[in-house]
C-alpha cells in the first residue's frame, strides 16, 4: 500500500494588469471569457470546462496530453465581491486519484489606471503526487495567459 503524506504549502503571486479592476476581474466572472485564457498547454486537448459563477456555485475543467493523463479540477466559489475578490475552494484530481485540496483567493486593486492582483493559495498536496513547486508555476503560466487575453 502507498504511503499516505500530506504536505501543507502556500503562495502569493502578484501581476499588474493595465486594465481596470472591472475588466480584469471579468476574466474570471465571464464563462466565454474565461474559457479563453483558463486552460492547460497549447499542446492538450481542449479541456471541458463549466461554470456557474456565484457565491456557491460550481466550476469543473479537466484534460490532459493527447494519451496522456487527465487532470481534474473542481471548485466551489466561496466568496464573491465584484471587481475586489473572489474566493474558492477546489480540488484536483490525475486520472481520479485525489492530489491536492486548495483555497484560493484573488484580489483585484486599483492601481493607477490598471489593476494589481493578489492570488493567493493556500493547498494541502497530497500522497506526493503534486507539490507546491509544480502548482506555483502552473498558476504563474495561468496569470501569463490571462496578461495575453487581456492585451488582446
Amino acid at each position: 500500500m502507498k504511503p499516505r503524506t500530506v504536505t501543507h504549502a502556500s503562495f502569493t503571486l502578484e501581476r499588474h494588469f493595465r486594465q481596470p479592476p472591472s475588466r480584469v476581474f471579468g476574466a474570471f466572472a465571464d464563462t466565454p471569457a474565461k474559457q479563453a485564457w483558463f486552460h492547460g498547454p497549447d499542446d492538450w486537448a481542449r479541456d471541458v470546462h463549466t461554470m456557474d459563477f456565484r457565491v456557491g456555485g460550481m466550476e469543473t475543467s479537466s484534460g490532459g496530453s493527447p494519451g496522456g493523463p487527465v487532470s481534474s479540477f473542481r471548485a466551489r466559489y466561496q466568496d464573491i465581491v465584484p471587481d475586489q475578490r473572489i474566493v474558492y475552494s477546489y480540488d484536483m484530481d490525475l486520472n481520479g486519484d485525489r492530489i491536492s485540496v486548495s483555497l484560493t483567493t484573488i484580489e483585484f486593486k486599483p492601481d493607477g489606471a490598471g489593476t494589481r492582483l493578489v492570488f493567493t493559495e493556500q493547498g494541502a498536496y497530497l500522497d506526493g503526487w503534486d507539490n507546491p513547486a509544480l502548482r506555483e508555476e502552473g498558476t504563474a503560466q495561468l496569470l501569463d495567459q490571462l496578461a495575453s487575453f487581456l492585451d488582446t
